[in-house]
């Protein structure tokens, strides 16, 4: 059985679909790998599964029956800031990044193979700390420390981001420090509680906008090329989401030597 790093507590996945023969496969696979299962077909099952067991990531079908599955990854965040993999027919593009914006935090197409969920489950676990990396090779493994996204590079510890030209883009050490978050996070919500400890230490209230403005004026910094954001997103109620592609760089010196 998998357990929590952050609790004593087993890690429970909940798999949200209409299919019984998908929601088979998809517990034989998890249960399989140690972790606990719980299975809705609906949105009452759904909701009623939220609210009765402690649930660490959900799998989500998009189409829940003609339910809305980003609906209810909507409902989800509203509850918490749990972990969401969709898995859907749908392969669009701008299905993908809708369904980012309303809470996935990763994306899986049907058909799909068991191993791709395994591997993206325990890949969104571990960016929320409820999984350790179990491959010993990692363990001693340094950081990265530079990112590259859309052509630009992030040196962390040169605090310094270069565009697709190589020139210098003038952050303020509030964007540096959210960007830098945002890279080391691909594809995970960070709520605004999240973001305001990363700044000041301190919780979000509602009436504070000051996460907005930052991410406002980062966005305009970095993804100027588009009237609208490519590549940090909103989700509502929630945060913000970093959808573009990152490579981390931890062999940057010795391939830019």
């Amino acid at each position: 059985m998998r357990w929590s790093m952050n609790s004593k507590s087993p890690i429970r996945i909940l798999v949200v679909d209409d299919e019984p023969a998908v929601r088979s496969i998809l517990r034989s696979g998890l249960e399989q790998e140690g972790y606990e299962v719980s299975e809705a077909s609906n949105k009452a099952e759904f909701l009623r599964c939220l609210e009765t067991a402690p649930i660490d990531l959900i799998t989500l079908d998009l189409d829940l029956g003609g339910e809305d599955g980003l609906q209810l990854a909507r409902e989800a965040r509203a509850q918490r800031n749990i972990p969401i993999v969709m898995i859907t027919g749908k392969g669009d593009v701008f299905v993908r990044v809708a369904g980012l914006e309303q809470g996935a935090d990763d994306y899986i197409v049907d058909p799909f193979h068991i191993r791709e969920v395994l591997l993206r489950a325990r890949s969104v676990l571990r960016r929320y700390e409820l999984e350790p990396v179990e491959d010993g090779r990692n363990s001693g493994s340094v950081p990265a420390e530079r990112y590259k996204f859309d052509g630009c590079i992030l040196d962390i510890p040169r605090r310094e981001l270069k565009n697709e030209n190589g020139e210098t883009v003038d952050l303020t050490d509030a964007e540096f420090d959210l960007l830098s978050s945002f890279l080391r996070q691909p594809t995970r919500i960070l709520s605004r509680d999240e973001l305001m400890r990363v700044l000041k230490g301190r919780n979000w209230s509602p009436e504070d906008r000051t996460i907005d403005g930052h991410v406002a004026r980062l966005r305009r910094k970095i993804d100027s090329r588009s009237a609208m954001p490519r590549l940090i997103k909103s989700v509502r109620g929630v945060g913000y989401v970093f959808t573009g592609d990152v490579e981390a760089l931890r062999n940057f010196e010795a391939a830019s030597s």
